[in-house]
């Protein structure tokens, strides 16, 4: 979970004062900023139409609002991966449970050139039976990072979707719809968007214009800007991806605090967030590798988020306990430490962590 920025907390804080008075609020204020962070988010991800991205409130409900649009029979398969984020997880074995078809869970092999060898066995596990891929850009756990235009490309010719949670990745790693060319991205707001808790962003591509939403909402329908005509019950839904937004979609708090978090990231260029934390690690992870712990190849991994592994399991029990002690904040996944720098690091945050990992 990332820190607020000042800019962000005061979003907030303006937004919480603002429900002191609400006779301010107008029709319009429940469509304009929710439009303003569809814009803002269209030009990190390049996306050409703004409104193929809707505002949700979790990973979970825009992984769900795929799958319940996703048909699959007996004989089909699933495909995700080893250890992913559970909300990209659990939607997809219910649908597998609940229609005969089978979920496969793609395993990170057991070898030194660990991310070539995954991407290459996720390449190879798609075939004809495949009903869509679900899967990150970078894995939550150690940041592996995955080929998405080397498996977009698979997955067109077998007639595939793929579905991306980009929570791990969006706003810290450069990514192109355009170029990867996904049916769904689905990104929480609080981890790399520097955002809120209960709020994200869903992009949904051709293949989900006609679908079902999880849930039947005013906002979402056809003409819902009309409040005058409101009781005169309209079926059709907002065109395209619209209709798949969260009731209650304009909140008056979140909404402005991610706006100004992503106008922010914007601002400094995603490709220079990734070259900092580039740059920042590169004569660390030397000097680990040289201490005996091992580090994805550069080709596979993410330089805001990578695991460091050592085949001595004692060690990484001590360095947890050395680590706390020292208030270094890393997360434990698996096997590995999972460390995440950002801007807000330096050298002295990396020379302090260095010091307590090659101390033991």
């Amino acid at each position: 979970m990332s820190p607020l920025l000042k800019s962000v907390e005061n979003a907030g804080n303006i937004g919480i004062a603002a429900k002191r008075n609400p006779v301010q609020v107008t029709p319009d204020d429940f469509f304009k900023d929710t439009e303003l962070l569809r814009a803002e988010y269209a030009k990190l991800i390049n996306v050409p139409d703004p409104k193929r991205i809707v505002v949700i409130p979790s990973v979970s409900y825009g992984i769900s609002t795929a799958v319940k649009n996703i048909k699959v029979k007996a004989g089909q398969k699933i495909i995700v991966l080893a250890e992913q984020f559970p909300s990209n997880y659990y939607p997809w074995k219910r649908l597998c449970d609940e229609n005969g078809a089978q979920l496969v869970v793609v395993n990170a092999p057991k070898s030194t050139d660990r991310g070539q060898a995954w991407n290459e066995a996720i390449l190879n596990s798609i075939d004809g039976s495949t009903a869509a891929v679900a899967m990150a850009h970078v894995h939550w756990a150690d940041g592996t990072k995955f080929d998405l235009e080397a498996i977009r490309k698979k997955t067109n010719e077998v007639g595939a979707l793929l579905i991306i949670d980009g929570t791990q990745s969006i706003g810290a790693l450069p990514f192109d719809i355009q170029k990867i060319k996904p049916d769904a991205l689905i990104c929480a707001g609080y981890k790399w968007l520097l955002g809120p808790y209960s709020i994200g962003l869903g992009y949904f591509g051709e293949a989900f214009d006609n679908g079902v939403p999880l849930e039947e909402n005013w906002i979402n329908r056809f003409e819902s800007e009309n409040f005058a005509g409101l009781v005169n019950y309209n079926d059709d839904y907002q065109h395209g991806a619209l209709r798949y937004e969260v009731g209650e979609h304009s909140n008056f708090i979140l909404v402005p605090m991610l706006l100004e978090s992503i106008r922010q990231i914007n601002q400094w260029g995603v490709e220079n967030i990734q070259e900092y934390c580039k740059q920042l690690l590169a004569e660390a992870n030397t000097a680990l590798m040289n201490h005996g712990y091992t580090i994805e190849s550069e080709k596979y991994r993410g330089h805001h988020l990578f695991g460091i592994r050592s085949a001595d399991a004692s060690r990484m029990e001590k360095l947890k306990v050395k680590l706390s002690e020292n208030k270094i904040s890393v997360s434990v996944r698996g096997d590995a430490i999972r460390v995440s720098p950002h801007l807000y690091n330096d050298s002295n945050d990396v020379q302090k962590f260095v010091d307590i990992l090659t101390s033991i």
